[in-house]
């Protein structure tokens, strides 16, 4: 396993991973299912909501296998696909400059990404300040349609 420890801008309350060759789209793809998911899809691309539109803590994995679901510890888990053609894989909130986002190198293939979060209650009154934290996993496995393992209250 390698583990990387990043603070994302996650502007608009979201950030990407991306096939640094895709030219994905997401002008339909946080429709309000996504939004409630907090996981959109799109072509080489996936995005993934956050509950503060600042700077978060990211944890990013890249595992051998599927990793055991610790629900418990979770307030929102939810998995989808990333199909990656070329690579390297970039990671980078959705208005920064793509030539200075972070690139991890990653070997084509089709990988499920799970989205696990944390504090997502721990805001506070003004939402510029809290404990929330994120940890993407990706690992090589088959293609599945974006799917809640947990659903975040409210």
């Amino acid at each position: 396993m390698k583990s990387y420890d990043l603070q994302i801008f996650a502007d608009y309350f979201q950030f990407y991973l991306k096939d640094e060759a895709a030219d994905a789209n997401f002008g339909d793809a946080w429709d309000e299912v996504a939004t409630a998911r907090m996981f959109a899809a799109a072509s080489g691309m996936v995005g993934f909501g956050t509950a503060r539109n600042m700077e978060v803590p990211v944890t990013l994995e890249f595992l051998d296998a599927e990793p055991a679901n610790n629900l418990a510890d979770f307030d929102h888990v939810v998995e989808g696909t990333l199909v990656v053609t070329t690579g390297p894989l970039v990671v980078a909130g959705c208005t920064d400059f793509f030539p200075d986002a972070d690139r991890f190198p990653l070997e084509p293939g089709i990988y499920r990404v799970r989205l696990s979060s944390s504090g997502l209650d721990s805001l506070s009154e003004d939402g510029l300040d809290g404990n929330d934290h994120y940890l993407v996993q990706l690992w090589l496995a088959s293609a599945v349609k974006p799917t809640v393992l947990k659903q975040r209250p409210g």
